[in-house]
This record gives structure tokens, sequence and C-alpha cells, in this order.
């Protein structure tokens, strides 16, 4: 690994004192900066930034680009990126921004660079592992202990000084920590705590992926949390026999994780056991798959826990963390917490306790008929909000040639009777294959996509409003027994249409079978969890204009401003926007070269100037009022 520094004159080392200053000291962030995934430990994607607002937005421009490419040289260029031929690194980041200097990751490498111009002032080359596209964290100094930039690369948590680029020292060994199990993702720091979380896929090194947490300081592994309850835990009765035993899944998989600082409460949303799609070798809830845990940040102790699908068989897991944010009910201030999950629900709790504010009721579900797999009776259906992406399909919803074209729903027509499509309304089990019995095939919606994905929820504390991204794509799929005599998932074959989604491919993009919308952006009144309203989020650009309008898939989110605006890039027609925060009117968009498949960022400069920004795949893009 190397480390150097690109110096501007200056500008640049006054920069450099002021963050190095700033940091050993502990000062906290400026209102101009963003210095987290979701800006602040609460997780509200908001920013009291409003030079940028309702009135002006409509005339932003692009003011700079930095190329996150691995063979491009150390420079930027106003208002273009920079060349190179290398494979994209397909970011999903989410700049931070503390005392004037953002910090990111890119394809081999950490930079540090001018908000203002996205000129470099040091880059660090990671070797051995590409470090996490999705971000980096920073951990103030304390006591003489200069500040650090602290990431993953693999199995690796590697610690650097925020003002050089140079390995942190004293932080395990040459500024980096073996976490045995791979995180792939920002970790959380508070105080001298740093949160990781596991990506383990069937056959990954490091096996289960429990949450940890390391010493800041020294890199030191301070506490475990056990995902799958050992006996005597919380939890441990909803797994059948020994089925816990070794259990792979039930990961900490999310971008990042949110802290109820005042109570000092961790929120950690867990994922689904492996094998996700077949449950007959273990029987039960299966705590604490598809929950969200509270835990102590200085301990990892259990405090509370709420599922929000019981043997889950679609890995629907909640796939963000929590936003925190209050509601007043009955005369008094009740301390929340939002999850939404890729089941198509947003819960919303009381978060000292996880008892749901406005009711939770377990409904009925159909049965499996797949042998040995007993899919549970009931699922936690939210009473309120309504669902954030659809969760069931009718012959009625198939889409029709006035809703597109007649090509795409000839196709579509096509592809239901092909397949013997059924559904049973949520949570919809897969269908069993039989060896020589008529071809079933399950949809279920949401599908592997998810309704709401891994780019969270945004809080707007003036309007008390959430907001969220939501998608509609189904997956197609069944259950048939396998050579080993186990039962596997399988989904049909569709030459150059991929395989076990309910779209087919039409003039280049993915085209759902449903009747639009197909993607959403939607706020939810916290005070009432009624919608507070929703648009169509996208456009399908080979459609006839008149019919554009159908929504995209999305997987990241939006933030907000007290300018009363809302950013989201995210759909796959490349296109970032911005909307009325109270009435989602779109105000602004701008077409981008790749997909901002990431959540934007807002921020002020050392000039007085607010930015909006966003990694669009393999560039990151600033834009500013003229």
């Amino acid at each position: 690994m190397r480390s150097w520094m690109k110096w501007a004159g200056g500008v640049v080392l006054s920069i450099l004192l002021a963050q190095s200053g700033g940091a050993q000291s502990g000062t906290p962030a400026s209102r101009g900066d963003w210095p987290m995934y979701r800006h602040d430990l609460a997780g509200t994607g908001y920013s009291s930034l409003n030079q940028i607002n309702t009135k002006n937005v409509a005339t932003l421009t692009q003011a700079w680009t930095y190329s996150l490419l691995s063979d491009a040289p150390p420079a930027a260029t106003p208002g273009r990126g920079r060349g190179g031929a290398a494979a994209g690194p397909n970011s999903e980041a989410t700049p931070i921004i503390v005392d004037g200097v953002m910090y990111l990751p890119a394809a081999n490498r950490i930079v540090a660079i001018q908000p203002e111009t996205g000129k470099e002032i040091w880059q660090h080359q990671i070797t051995g592992a590409a470090p996490s596209r999705r971000g980096v964290a920073y951990a103030p100094g304390a006591n003489g202990q200069p500040a650090r930039i602290i990431f993953t690369a693999g199995r690796r948590l590697i610690a650097l000084n925020a003002s050089t680029g140079a390995p942190a020292a004293g932080f395990g060994t040459d500024g980096e920590v073996d976490m045995v199990t791979p995180y792939n993702s920002v970790p959380l720091i508070y105080k001298d705590v740093v949160v990781v979380g596991a990506n383990t896929p069937p056959g990954a090194i490091g096996g289960i992926g429990n949450p940890r947490a390391f010493d800041a300081r020294t890199g030191a592994k301070l506490w475990e949390f056990t995902a799958v309850p050992q006996p005597g835990e919380v939890g441990h009765d909803t797994w059948d026999g020994d089925s816990w035993t070794g259990r792979l899944g039930v990961n900490a998989w999310p971008f990042y994780f949110t802290l109820d600082e005042q109570r000092g409460l961790l929120f950690v949303p867990l994922a689904s056991p492996v094998p996700g799609s077949y449950g007959g070798d273990r029987k039960g809830a299966n705590l604490f798959g598809n929950a969200v845990v509270a835990v102590d940040v200085r301990t990892g102790k259990y405090r509370w826990h709420f599922q929000t699908i019981h043997h889950d068989l679609w890995d629907a897991d909640p796939p963000a963390p929590p936003a925190l944010f209050d509601i007043t009910r009955n005369g008094r201030s009740v301390p929340a917490l939002a999850v939404t999950t890729k089941s198509g629900y947003m819960y919303i709790l009381n978060r000292e306790t996880g008892q749901p504010i406005f009711g939770v009721d377990e409904r009925p579900v159909a049965k499996s008929d797949v042998p040995g797999e007993f899919a549970f009776p009931t699922q936690p259906i939210p009473v309120k909000p309504p669902p954030l992406a659809r969760v069931s399909f009718t012959p009625e919803d198939l889409v029709t040639a006035a809703d597109t074209t007649p090509e795409h729903a000839a196709a579509c027509k096509e592809l239901v009777e092909k397949n013997g499509i059924y559904n049973a309304g949520p949570f919809t089990p897969w269908a069993y294959r039989a060896e020589g019995a008529t071809p079933k095939t399950a949809l279920v919606f949401p599908g592997g996509l998810g309704g709401a994905n891994w780019g969270g929820l945004a809080y707007d504390p003036a309007s008390k409003y959430l907001f969220v991204v939501s998608q509609d794509n189904g997956a197609l799929g069944w259950i048939e027994e396998g050579r080993d005599g186990g039962f596997d998932k399988a989904t049909p074959e569709r030459p150059g249409q991929g395989r076990g989604t309910f779209d087919v491919r039409m003039a280049g993009s993915a085209w759902p079978c449903q009747r639009p919308p197909w993607g959403r952006l939607i706020a939810v009144n916290t005070s009432t969890g009624d919608f507070a309203w929703q648009v169509t989020l996208g456009i399908t650009d080979g459609l006839p204009e008149i019919k554009q309008r159908t929504g995209r898939p999305a997987m990241a989110g939006a933030i907000v401003t007290s300018g009363g605006v809302l950013f989201v890039a995210s759909t796959d027609d490349n296109r970032f926007r911005a909307f009325e925060a109270v009435s989602g009117k779109e105000l602004w968009a701008t077409r981008l070269e790749r997909r901002g498949n990431a959540d934007p960022l807002t921020y002020q400069g050392r000039n007085g100037k607010q930015y909006v920004a966003v990694v669009a795949t393999d560039t990151l893009l600033a834009y500013a009022l003229p």
C-alpha cells in the first residue's frame, strides 16, 4: 500500500491544518459537513442547509467531477470526467465531509479531496483487495491521536491518518486488523467504538455473520453479538432441535448502522438464514433472522428485537437500519424508529421497547406444499403505513398494450402462460414441482430486489415525513428435488432475458410484466402513519413519450434538506432528480452518463456555496447554483 499528498497551494495546506486541529480537539462537524453515510447517527439523511431551495433548485449546474476509475491520473477536470479504459468500480458510495474535506473510496484507493473543486489532497492505494465500494467512516482524534479514516477491504479493517492518508499508527498491525469475517460496507463509529457487520454468502470465508465491534484507537475487538441465539439466550427456542448449530446467514450486512446516542442503543438489521428458499431443516421462527435488534453499543448486549418475517423463505430481510425520530402521541413525545423490508412493508416502532406504534397484525398466509417445509402460519403485517410495494398479483394486473406496447404485452402474456404462474398474496411460498407433475411457478411480490432496498429512509423534521424509494418487480420460482435428495429453488430459463424475474427484455432494458407503476417515491406522515403523497419515480425511455412515466427499479435512497428539497438518483434511467418535499412535485432533473446507484449528499464548501453530489457508477458529480 502507498499514500501520497497532492499539494494545491496554500488553500490545501490551510484545509489540512484546520482539519487536523479540529480533529485532534474533538471539534464536532460543522453545519455544512456531511460527516457520515446518512449524515448523522440517527440515519436521517437530512441536512439543515437551505441555500439550494424549491425556488432555485431548477438552476443547478454541474460544478465538477471526479473519476473513480483505477487507472485515472490523480486530477479533476471541472465540468467533465476524466478518461480511462479500465472497467468501472460500480460504486455505491456516499462520500463523507468532515471539517471541509471530502473522503471516499475509489476503485483501488481511498482519497481525500477538496469538495469545492474535486482536486485530490491525498490518496492511499489499496492492494490485495478492493476497498469497500460503499463508503468510509471518520473517527475524531483525541488525547493527541490524529483523526482517522476507517474502512474495510474484504476481511481487513483499515485505519488511515485523516490528514495524510498514511496508515494509522497504533491501530492493529500497520493500521490494519483482520476481522476474519468480511464486511463490505461502512463501519459505524461512536466515540471509541467501531461497529462492523458481516457479508457471508454460502461458502464465504469467515463463516457466521455476527456484528462485531472494535476499538477505534487500537483495533482490539470489543464485542460480538450472536445473531443465531445459542442455548440459554433469548430466541434460541425458535430453532427446532439442533438446526441452529453452525447456521450461516443471519448476517448484519447493511451499508451502515444507526444509533440512539442518548440511550446508547445500536440498531442492527439481520438477514435471512441460509439456505434462504427452503427451511425444512430449520423449523420455527428462526430468530434473529429478518429482525431488527437493539443492542448496547458499548457491550453488544441484547436489549430488544422485532422480527419482520418469521421463518423467511424469500430472502426479504430488512436491508437498511432504521431511521430514528420522535412522534407526538396523545400529547407526549415518543422515541420512534422506522425500518423497511424487502418484503414491501415499513414498521414504525418505539425505539426504547421495539413495540409497534401504529399496530402490527399477525395475519394468516398461504401454506407451503413443499415436502418437509412448514411455512410459518402467520406473518406480521403493519396496520399503518400501507405496503410500500406491490405484495400480490391477480390476472387483471398483467400489463396491457394500452399500458405500454403490444409487443411487450404479448411477451408478458407468453411468459405467464408458459410457466403456470400463480400468486397467493403476501408471502406466497415457492411452488413445489414434483417430477412428472404439471409445471407450476410461484410469482412472488416483491421479488429478489425487494420493495425498499439498502438506500434507507430520509426524515424531514419540519414536515415529519419519511421518504422512501420503492420498486415493483416480481420473482418467478419453484422448489424441486435436487440430485442429493434435498430441495433446491429453481427459476425459468429465458435466453437473453435473465432468470427468475417477472419481466421481459424490450428496447435494451427490462420491462416488468405487471401494470405500472414499477417504481415509486413515497412520503409517509409519521404523525399519522399514512402516506402523505406518492409519485412515480423514473421513466422507461423505450416507450412512446406519453407512456414513459412508468417508474423504474431503484435501490439507493433519497436525502432531504431544510430548503424543502428532496434529492434522489438510483433509478436505472440514469437521472438525478429533485422534488419538493411537501408535495412530491418534481423540480429538477439531469441525465447522468451512468446510473447513480448511490445515496446523494449535500454540503457547504469553504467558499460559502452549497453543493449536492452523487456517485454515478464510476464518477462522482457535484452540482451547485450558478
